[in-house]
């Protein structure tokens, strides 16, 4: 079992390595005068008081000279109108908006965001978090990037802060699953819609294609819609591209361990399509794999059989590689069993919540 365990992680490590040269980073800006398009930054909030001074701060500091801004207070119970009124004052680029009441049949945030584009004005739209901090030319990077790979969107997972014990284990992960089960260079260079990902926290479309899909309206009932519009707009023929935006977007996702859990709750089973088998096969295999290692590593050094432990040097070494490319904590690496069955029990915590029908909580609303 030892030698089979680690050279199939040695085989998992070199696909990694492999799979990641096909996530390709935000280049240098290299825009041509006749290419300065009107881009719209799209911004739903909702209680989001804590975060809004740092992202009027960075949307301040971007130096895309075409840009618009639209800000949505999504029916805040919390401070975040005033302060976005007062933190936006005297800069021209910075419209808000009051969302209007939550239809039967929508999402809260897929509301929000069909509201915000019907009054942008770009060509190009990208939607952001509130948690979301940019670095001040990721507008033309993403610009000379869609340009260069001939794509209608571009989305990615950026850098995560982390700030609590349940985020430091959790949320690496998000990049582990996709640079190790989604094969970048087919997600990249086809329009296969099931190899596709895609991160609601940084989505840069081409204003046209958005609305050849039909926009947030296709997509108004789900709970992650980011990878649903991905895959609607290969169905409609564009290509999508699966950026590394990690070095020039960074996000504070979650501040409360509690909020890691509920957010985790309800986006993973969905992302998984709802499938049972699905979850109970990938709990079979991160328990083996990588759950495993960490337990021979331990009963290795207790009897002294360094064999028992190269399994879980190869698993830390796979993290490594990932954490490096996504610009993350490297030494959460070494904990890698621990999220591995964090992983496990947060997927089957989201399905069985789905099995009992009891719905999902996030931000005052519940999602079936």
């Amino acid at each position: 079992m030892i030698l089979f365990l680690t050279i199939s992680l040695f085989l998992f490590f070199l696909w990694t390595l492999w799979n990641m040269s096909g996530l390709p980073s935000l280049p240098a800006p290299n825009l041509t005068k006749n290419f300065q398009p009107l881009v719209s930054v799209l911004v739903p909030l909702r209680n989001e008081a804590r975060n809004v001074a740092g992202l009027i701060n960075s949307l301040r500091s971007l130096t895309y000279p075409h840009l618009e801004i639209l800000l949505l207070d999504d029916g805040s119970t919390d401070q975040t109108l005033p302060l976005l009124q007062e933190k936006t004052s005297g800069d021209c680029r910075f419209k808000i908006l009051r969302g209007r009441e939550l239809p039967a049949g929508w999402a809260g945030k897929v509301h929000a965001c069909h509201q915000l584009q019907k009054e942008a004005n770009g060509e190009y739209i990208l939607f952001i978090d509130a948690d979301v901090r940019l670095k001040s030319e990721v507008i033309e990077k993403t610009l000379t990037l869609l340009k260069k790979e001939k794509v209608k969107l571009i989305t990615g997972f950026p850098s995560f802060e982390v700030p609590g014990i349940l985020s430091k284990i959790l949320i690496p992960m998000m990049h582990f699953v996709v640079l190790f089960h989604l094969p970048l260079h087919l997600a990249n260079k086809s329009k296969m819609p099931a190899a596709t990902a895609a991160n609601g926290v940084f989505m840069f479309f081409e204003r046209n294609a958005y609305q050849k899909i039909g926009g947030h309206r296709t997509v108004q009932t789900s709970i992650v819609e980011d990878v649903h519009l991905a895959k609607q707009m290969k169905i409609s023929g564009c290509r999508v591209c699966l950026a590394n935006i990690s070095t020039d977007v960074s996000c504070r996702m979650y501040e409360q361990n509690s909020e890691v859990w509920e957010g985790f709750i309800k986006n993973i089973f969905s992302g998984l399509g709802r499938s049972v088998p699905l979850v109970l096969l990938l709990s079979v295999f991160y328990g083996f794999f990588y759950v495993l290692p960490g337990i021979l590593m331990v009963y290795g050094l207790w009897v002294f059989r360094p064999l028992f432990v190269l399994p879980y040097i190869l698993i830390v070494l796979q993290r490594l590689a990932v954490d490096w490319k996504a610009s993350q904590r490297l030494s959460l690496a070494f904990f890698m069993p621990l999220s591995a069955a964090t992983l496990v029990i947060i997927m089957n915590a989201s399905m069985w919540r789905w099995i009992r029908k009891k719905p999902y909580s996030w931000k005052g609303r519940q999602y079936s």
